[in-house]
Formats: C-alpha cells, structure tokens, sequence
C-alpha cells in the first residue's frame, strides 16, 4: 500500500527536522512518529508509542502522564505491533486516524471510518478523560471517531461499556494475552443484552461471572463503593441503549478497572502517599462468584469464614444426592415432584438477600408492580420465579423467569427477595415454619416478661463482677502494654475508625471474634479484632496474644499496634493488610490463578523464616500450635505474616519437649 502524499511529507519533514509533539492535537499538518508524545491540555494522559515489558514490538498507547508507573489505558494495533521504530500515526486524506509502517510502507492500524466524502479539516484530540477523539473539524461539534468506543482491556471514568441499539455498537473490555502482549485475549467483560440487561463476565466465550442486576440504585456487586461520595455506577437501560457508567466526582483521584487475562475484574485506585495502585475490588472472589457454581435451581451461600454451602432453592431437591454429598453440586436440583406442578394451590415462596438468578432468560415488564406480576407469573404454568426489578419506580417493574433458575447466590444485606414457584405442599410447609416461628416469639416474650425481674438483678451482679474482672483484667495488661511501649486506645477511637463496627468494615471472622477493617484519625488503615462474647476463646487466650506478640517483632510475623479494654469489649489493632489470608488465594480458583510459583515460594520462604524465628531466634521460644493458611496474612506485596497468638505457648530457653492440659489448635 503507498503512502499519501501529504502523509509522506510529513514524515519526510519530520526525518529531516524532528517533531515532538506536546499539544493535545493531531492535524492533516502534524503527525507524530516513535518518540513523540501527545500530552492532554490538563497534562493527564499521554498518547505515544511504547513497548510492554521486554518485548521489542511498538505500539500507540495512552497512559497516566502524572503517575509515576507507566500504567497503559488503551492501544490503537494492540493486534498488529510496528517492528521497530519505523511507526506514524496521522491522519490521512479522507480524514481516518491512520498508523503507518513507514519502512514497510503499509498501513498496520486505522479508524476505519466509511466517509461519504473526503473530509479535509479533521483533527484528533487527545482529551483529560483519556479519549482521544477524531472530530470533523476545529469547530469540534461532530465527532466521527473516539478511542472510548474501542477499548481495550481498561475502563475508565466517564467511558459507557454497552449496547448502542441505535448503531449496534457493542462496547466490552477485553484483557490483554499477557503482560508483554497486549493482544486480544480470551476474557471479555460486557453488557449482555439479552432478556433483561446486565453485565457479565467470560472466559473463552464461556460465562464466568455475572454481577447482581441494576436496581436503579446500585449494583450489590459494590457494596463497599456503592453511592460514595467520589465513585459510583449506574447503569442506563432504555430504548437508546444499555450501558454501564461510571463517576469519579473528584478529578485528583485517579480510578481505572481492569479485565485480567486469568478471568478476574478488578478496580484499582492510585494512592499518592504510597506511590502505587490500590486494589479495592475483585471478582470473581470466592466459589459462590463462579457462575452457576451450584447448578440449576441452587443457591450458593458464602458464610462470614467464607465456607462454601450449596442448597436447593424451596420445591427443588439435589439431582444427584450421591454428587452432593461429595460437595460436587453443579449437577444443581430438580423439582421434588413435577407432577403436582401447575395444581390447586401453588403458591411464591420468598427467598430473601439474594442475587437474582441469570436475567438474560428472565421477561422484564416495566409497568407491571409486583402484585400483578406475582398473578400473571401464577397463570402460566412455565413461570418458575419472579422478582422486583427497580427500586426506583414506585412500585412498577418486575422480572420473571421461565425454566430452570440459574447462577442464585445470597447476599447478605444487600441482596433482593425472589419469590419461586412452589407446590402446595411445600407451600404448607413454609407457611406452617411461619406460624411456629410466630407462637415461638410470643412465648419466649411471656418467658422474659415473667423472668425481667431476676434477669435485672441476675445482669446487675454480672455487672458488678464483670466491672470487677475487667478492671483486674486492665490492670494486668497496662503493666504489659507499658512494659512493650504498647498504646492502649479507648472504644471512642476505635468505634470512630470502624464506623462503630459497621458491617461494610468487616473483613472476616474466626474463633476470637470478627475483624473489621478502621483507619484512625492519622490516617493509618489498621484491622481491629474483637472479642465475640459468644467466642469459645475467651480472656486467657486474649492476655496471651498481647503479651506475646507485644514482645515479638519479624517482619514475617503481624504487628500489634495496641489494644482497646473497655468494660467487657477486649480488642487487639493491627497493622491492616490489604490481600487478607493465604486461604483466600489458595482455595480460590481466581485468585489462585494469580499466583506464579515464584510467588509461592517466596511465602514458604516467608513462612519458614517466621517459624524459625519462633523457634530459635527470638528471646521468647514460641510454639504457635494453630499455624494455617487462615492464620497467614499476605501484605500489599505479597509477604506472608503469621498471626493469631491466642494459643501459642512459651517455652523456657533450655525446653524442648511440654504437655498441654487441654485440645487446642483447628
């Protein structure tokens, strides 16, 4: 293919003269060759040719011009690399965005446009947004071309991912191969269009994930980010188009996601004070995330240690009891009995805090409220399920499902109510559980009216005694804390950095209590463990963490920063560590894929080093008798901590061998 002529002297001057483009403009006038960079009118993003990693390939990308970290947004031949520095990118004579190999004389990348007629005064814009736009003129009132409408593997603020219905554009992400090719890879995030709307995640075509439906409030995928006060989505679903968005309602803060070629989704913000980006979501995160883990028909609930539980939804049974019982349950359920299907009596029962199952076989009617639709969906003996669709709406807006009920997962506190289909039996059933429950609550409430009068001298005495232990309890730990420079906080100071112990701050839970994620008034992000009054590890276990780890520092072991004693709350503050446990990682099909083997050795070598430090090199010899994966937190870069010292023992310097009174440990 020959080169333009006007293309041609550009390139001619530019090889005579030199051109470093610093504007934010490409002209019929001006172009930019290998070396050039095209630099945004606010100095955010940047446009130039690159390499990745160690390969020798060049291509046009766009990346963050202020971070520090090359990180690339999007790139023009991410399928067709220039060999070599031989590369142009112009605009040609009827107006295309056009990339040439000038040493081999051909064009490797363009914009394609269909133009009816030759367009003379084009010129490309490279925005703050991070799109690079191609406008019809200078006027910049009609746009032909924008790098928004061709991603690649990044999401940015301000970019739709989605279905254009009046152009039949499609836009989806798409990973990269690998770290050094950035190639179209096998893992697609997009909107599927079909049934109702929503988005979903593939690996090789396949479905991986899929998110909980909008609800015209927000996605429950998010709850941690939700309707912030710097970052939200929404989704657009109207005639026009179907269309994810996102926000950012502050232009300093700098937030991208990502599809990763391993099958995962990921939000990453950039953190100035820490120079790095921050990964604050992922999904897929645990086996409930994999679509249709539990098969047609089954909902996945995922408990606060994160164990994995399959059930049948109500009037379904395992298809294959044999399968279940071995935790294989992706042959998922049937009907108990199809035959008492569509009989006098049927009826919904409602399953609540759930995401609802697979919409791109669900029937969205937007004018119907839920009462009509629960009628209509009784009518039709095919109707399995039905649901609300929009919070927003006052009412109006149902979804419903025909056939099987797939991809059903709980959500806790923040999910929806499904209402399934059931015989009349089942439905007795349900209903009979209801009516117990009722006469349960009204005698446990005659029980403790009858009872308030001993129960309040019972809790004063309690009181008293706990008042007492508590303070002998503080007392014993001050002299230690004082001892080891450990600071003790006050409850104010720890509710302030939860949020008051708000369930969106927890991070988990074990057998001292749950842990939830603060960040103090310095700004220190820290994990707060609290003692559970129902926690079968009690006072003891509490004394013999602080008193020994208070004592220990390796950076391969946890790091207490203080504890809190406030009546009968005890709590122990350390230091926050951002990947959570090994077992998150190694019983996660996702997130296990992210682990190369040099990663993993580098924690078995992490893990020995901290073992061998206990053992040996420390002033205290400690046996830690509850090592696990859960028990080992990974920090931002991947270094294994060991925690958790309730159990651990003491042992004097010339011991080698001691008895335990008691069975401790997992």
């Amino acid at each position: 293919m020959n080169l333009p002529r006007n293309l041609l002297s550009l390139i001619v001057s530019s090889v005579l003269f030199g051109v470093c483009v610093s504007t934010d403009l490409i002209t019929r006038e001006s172009s930019i060759g290998d070396g050039d960079v095209l630099i945004s009118s606010g100095g955010d993003f940047a446009l130039g040719f690159f390499s990745p990693g160690n390969s020798s390939n060049r291509y046009v990308g766009l990346w963050y011009n202020k971070i520090p970290e090359k990180t690339i947004a999007w790139v023009a031949n991410r399928d067709n690399p220039v060999n070599g520095t031989s590369g142009r990118l112009g605009i040609d004579k009827l107006g295309n965005l056009i990339l040439y190999d000038t040493k081999r004389s051909i064009s490797v990348w363009g914009s394609n446009l269909s133009l009816s007629s030759v367009v003379s005064d084009c010129i490309a814009q490279l925005l703050d947004s991070g799109n690079l736009v191609l406008f019809q003129d200078g006027k910049k009132s009609t746009v032909l071309w924008q790098s928004f409408d061709h991603p690649t593997d990044t999401l940015l603020p301000s970019m739709k991912l989605g279905l254009n219905r009046t152009s039949g554009l499609n836009i989806f992400l798409t990973s990269w191969k690998s770290q050094d090719d950035p190639g179209t890879g096998t893992s697609h995030y997009m909107i599927n269009p079909s049934g109702f709307p929503h988005l979903t995640l593939y690996k090789n075509q396949v479905p991986l994930w899929q998110p909980s439906p909008w609800n015209g409030v927000r996605l429950n995928v998010i709850p941690a980010v939700g309707q912030s006060s710097w970052f939200n989505f929404s989704i657009i679903i109207d005639a026009d188009e179907a269309v994810l968005l996102s926000n950012v309602f502050n232009s300093s803060i700098y937030v991208r996601g990502v599809v990763q070629e391993s099958g995962i989704v990921q939000l990453f913000t950039w953190v100035e004070n820490k120079s790095e980006w921050v990964t604050f979501f992922t999904k897929p995160e645990d086996q409930c995330d994999s679509y249709g883990h539990c098969g047609a028909n089954g909902n996945c609930h995922s408990d606060s240690m994160d164990q994995i539980e399959c059930n049948c939804l109500p009037g379904f049974t395992p298809k294959s009891p044999n399968d279940w019982s071995m935790r294989d349950s992706s042959g998922g359920c049937v009907r108990k009995n199809q035959e008492s299907v569509c009989r006098n009596g049927e009826g919904f029962v409602k399953v609540a805090d759930v995401k609802v199952p697979d919409t791109s076989v669900a029937y969205f009617d937007e004018n119907k409220t839920l009462r009509e639709c629960e009628s209509e969906c009784l009518r039709n003996c095919s109707c399995t399920a039905y649901a609300d669709a929009d919070f927003t709406r006052g009412g109006r807006g149902c979804l419903m499902w025909y056939g099987d009920l797939m991809d059903t997962r709980e959500i806790r506190g923040g999910g929806r109510d499904l209402y399934v289909r059931v015989d009349a039996l089942v439905l007795a059933e349900f209903q009979k559980k209801g009516f117990l429950s009722r006469k349960k609550v009204l005698a446990t409430l005659i029980v403790l009216v009858s009872a308030a009068a001993i129960i309040s001298l019972a809790v004063s005495i309690v009181l008293v005694k706990k008042t007492r232990k508590g303070s002998e309890v503080r007392k014993e730990l001050d002299g230690t804390a004082k001892d080891q420079e450990l600071p003790l906080l006050d409850i104010t100071t720890i509710k302030a950095a939860t949020d008051d112990f708000a369930s969106t701050n927890k991070l988990g839970q074990g057998g001292f209590g749950p842990v939830y994620k603060g960040r103090l008034a310095s700004g220190q992000e820290v994990a707060v463990k609290r003692l559970s009054k129902s926690s079968g590890q009690g006072c003891q276990e509490f004394k013999n963490e602080v008193m020994l780890i208070a004592k220990l520092q390796h950076r391969n072991l946890v790091r207490l920063l203080g504890c809190c004693i406030s009546q009968d709350e005890r709590m122990l503050i350390y230091e926050y560590l951002p990947n959570k446990s090994l077992d998150c990682f190694i019983f996660n099909k996702a997130k296990r894929a992210t682990l190369d083997w040099n990663q993993r050795f580098q924690i078995i070598l992490g893990l020995a080093r901290g073992v061998l430090y206990l053992h040996h090199d420390s002033r205290l010899r400690i046996i830690h008798r509850d090592l696990k994966a859960s028990n080992v937190l990974l920090d931002v870069a991947m270094n294994p901590k060991i925690s958790d010292f309730g159990m651990a023992k003491m042992f004097s310097e010339d011991q080698i061998q001691a008895n335990t009174n008691r069975v401790v440990g997992t």
